[in-house]
């Protein structure tokens, strides 16, 4: 018998193990169908440990096993799905969820969501309803659109537009506006996904209005500006207005549709940022349809918004994608909520967190670092060095890609342990804490950090060093 075998025949029997502590112990607040599958899972994990020659030799004994039955255990009962603590000063990161949401905005999901409302129900005619009208009165006032319509993300609201008004037919769009976004959203295979044959014109660099007026012909369906949101092409370059497609769309009679990306209902250039046209600008220019999303620079929940003329969001709207693309009754009383702010233009300034957090001045920032310098360097002890150093953050969210937002944050370098480590335990800490690492030390940028959340980063770090 080898060595294995040996060990493989020590492992304990499930039994064994849900008697013995700390797995025991759980009994009188777990069901045992948790417990025999928590060590059931334990068992299993040092089996295929073993039979795969791992290194090193795992603790068989029935205690050892039982703690890591227990930790199985609160793994399974930790949501995935949870609270962080940003502090890598990116405003809108995508894999820390976008755009926190306002209190208001909060308090109105709550309600909502706590018992029945009025999501499909008319309480003026006393009959059943439509859950678009929640948003559309709204968009229509904050945009200068006639009609409007929300659906579940931007490349939804896009394939949507694509497939209702170019389905089975073709759509003219610039080779420098074939763009890609993260998780893989490319134009051309939305295009196909909604049946519409791709037409390119002009050059990668250089698109003129020619280009789009030669290739118009009897299949052309539509005409599809992009924003190039998450990059730009600098240099020897061209792009045809959305003035002229617009003028080209009613001369030939062809609607144009123009997706902005992370679409803006105000002004951001006095916050000091780079100056982009407004949706309401955007439909101004005659553009038939515009569509964006809510999650990014407007500051709301997941959304895609379509807004335009009137007999072009109507055929959107009777089309068998909308129904699949439609949104839940929470984020429709978050987007509620998010849009009602905009209402009044310097309420969402100070509400909005994201364009509050995009507000920020650098000076605000140093001095948010010298409040939480001496608390976390409490907590750090001499486990690490600290300090502050100057630096800059993104807007993220694939918007705005060349601006930058000067600030400061707090570096930390650990001491005693590697600065892999060090992140490795803000990450599996309650809650986890994202910091990025540059220059090889922590920076613990304060411009996404929330308010109330400094006790908390303290005392992670302080857990994390120990």
């Amino acid at each position: 018998m080898t060595d294995r075998q040996v060990l493989l025949r020590r492992l304990p029997a499930v039994d064994r193990l849900l008697n013995t502590p700390p797995l025991s112990e759980l009994a009188g607040s777990h069901a045992h169908a948790q417990l025999r599958t928590a060590a059931q899972r334990a068992v299993d994990a040092l089996r295929q440990h073993l039979l795969a020659d791992g290194e090193p030799l795992p603790d068989l004994t029935p205690e050892a096993v039982a703690r890591l039955a227990a930790e199985y255990l609160h793994a399974l009962e930790t949501p995935s799905l949870r609270r962080v603590l940003n502090l890598t000063g990116t405003v809108l990161h995508t894999n820390l969820g976008r755009a926190p949401l306002a209190e208001s905005v909060l308090q109105a999901v709550v309600e909502v969501s706590r018992g029945y409302s009025t999501l499909e129900y008319d309480l003026a005619e006393g009959k059943r309803g439509e859950r678009h009208v929640h948003v559309e009165e709204l968009l229509c006032r904050l945009t200068g659109a006639e009609a409007a319509l929300a659906v579940n993300n931007n490349a939804g609201a896009v394939l949507l537009a694509l497939s209702a008004l170019a389905g089975g037919k073709s759509a003219l769009v610039s080779r420098g506006e074939l763009i890609e976004i993260g998780g893989s959203f490319r134009i051309p295979e939305i295009m196909a996904a909604g049946g519409v044959r791709l037409v390119e014109v002009g050059a990668t660099n250089k698109t003129h209005f020619d280009d789009y007026r030669k290739a118009i012909g009897p299949d052309t369906a539509l005409i599809l500006k992009v924003h190039t949101s998450n990059y730009r092409i600098l240099g020897f370059t061209s792009a045809v207005t959305g003035e002229e497609l617009a003028a080209l769309g009613t001369e030939r009679g062809v609607p144009v549709l123009e997706d902005l990306g992370s679409g803006l209902l105000l002004d951001l250039a006095q916050l000091g940022l780079p100056r982009e046209p407004t949706v309401r600008e955007t439909l101004a220019t005659g553009i038939d349809v515009v569509t964006f999303s809510g999650d990014k620079l407007l500051g709301g929940p997941q959304a895609g918004l379509i807004v335009g003329k009137q007999e072009i969001v109507a055929r959107l709207k009777k089309h068998p994608l909308a129904r699949a693309l439609r949104l839940d009754k929470m984020t429709l009383a978050a987007l509620e909520a998010t849009l009602r702010l905009y209402l009044d233009p310097q309420r969402a300034l100070r509400e909005v967190p994201t364009l509050r957090l995009l507000a920020i001045s650098a000076g605000e920032l140093q001095r948010r670092c010298q409040e939480l310098l001496p608390q976390l360097q409490a907590a750090a002890g001499n486990r690490a060095e600290l300090d502050i150093v100057a630096t800059t953050a993104t807007v993220g969210g694939g918007a705005m890609p060349l601006a930058e937002l000067p600030g400061f944050a707090v570096a930390v370098t650990p001491r005693h342990s590697s600065l892999q480590q060090l992140t490795e335990h803000l990450r599996h800490g309650d809650p986890p804490v994202i910091g990025r690492v540059q220059d090889d030390r922590l920076l613990l940028d304060p411009r996404t950090l929330l308010p109330g959340e400094d006790a908390l980063l303290v005392k992670a770090l302080e857990q994390a060093l120990t």
